[in-house]
């Protein structure tokens, strides 16, 4: 392939920093990940961020469609020239941000779920991730390529500082998979850090589901945004309408100590929780 720095150059454009670009150097890296995504002519495709292109021909060589996203215009005319220079005359190019843009109306068939891929801007890589749960009906599976300690946030399990409400809320409703790191020296312009490549597959049947999953949700941003307190205070500390001795009452009902934090309860504790929130809610109303 042709370096970023060399296409960069030749179109008269630069790398913008605040769009988060940062370019794979290698091809083989972008081929490492379609692989991943285990992709196959009754596939589509949506790629977040698809840049310079090097992951859309790989997307293309294995899937029936594929959707490039790219949010930068002055950046899609290089794209779509490179996309032609492989013979790939019917990629679907969207200059959209990927915040804006629907999952529900670019997939094909219901039936058929939709596979994300992308080497994701660093800055909005939480917003994405918040973006495929609630419309997890559209993607069936992703494979994308995160800033390493946000990655190690994700995966991250109960009784680790790492853990978080992204790893509760995600790995709730999706089994992750560590694919492999990659160094910042394979990007254009290098990062300062490293990067990791994850699969996120969306169950189909959630074991045990919350009641409600706004509230789940509410509740899990509620205990970790105080993760300092112990559970009673942070429950209690306006984000639900829960006082001291309801949140007590509540805790002890579903056999979870008032006094834990957090970052120590697994993502069924949270669900038991949720549920027992909500029928006292409902028991109120």
């Amino acid at each position: 392939m042709t370096s970023p720095q060399t296409l960069l150059k030749a179109w008269n454009l630069r790398a913008r920093k605040e769009l988060g670009q940062n370019f794979l150097k290698e091809a083989g890296v972008a081929e490492r990940i379609v692989r991943r995504a285990e992709l196959g002519p009754d596939d589509t495709v949506v790629e977040i961020g698809a840049g310079l292109g090097v992951m859309t021909v790989a997307a293309a060589r294995k899937a029936g469609r594929v959707i490039a996203v790219e949010k930068d215009r002055q950046l899609t005319p290089l794209l779509r020239a490179e996309l032609l220079v492989h013979g790939f005359s019917d990629v679907q190019v969207y200059e959209k941000d990927i915040l804006q843009v629907s999952f529900a109306q670019v997939a094909a068939s219901p039936v058929s779920p939709l596979v994300v891929i992308g080497n994701l801007p660093y800055n909005i890589s939480s917003q994405i991730v918040v973006k495929l749960i609630r419309e997890r009906g559209q993607v069936g599976r992703a494979v994308l390529m995160f800033q390493k300690e946000l990655a190690q946030r994700l995966c991250a399990g109960p009784g680790t500082k790492a853990y978080g409400r992204l790893s509760v809320v995600l790995q709730y409703c999706a089994d992750l998979t560590h694919f492999f790191d990659i160094r910042a020296t394979q990007f254009y312009p290098q990062p300062r850090v490293d990067s990791t490549v994850l699969g996120i597959r969306f169950k189909s049947r959630i074991q045990d589901p919350a009641d409600d999953e706004s509230l789940f949700t509410r509740v899990v941003q509620a205990a970790f945004g105080q993760r300092r307190k112990t559970l009673r205070n942070a429950l209690s500390g306006g984000l639900l309408p829960l006082d001291s001795s309801v949140a007590v009452q509540v805790l002890e009902t579903c056999g979870i100590d008032p006094r834990r934090r957090a970052e120590t309860l697994s993502v069924q504790e949270f669900v038991r929780l949720s549920n027992e929130i909500g029928s006292r809610l409902q028991a109120v109303v």
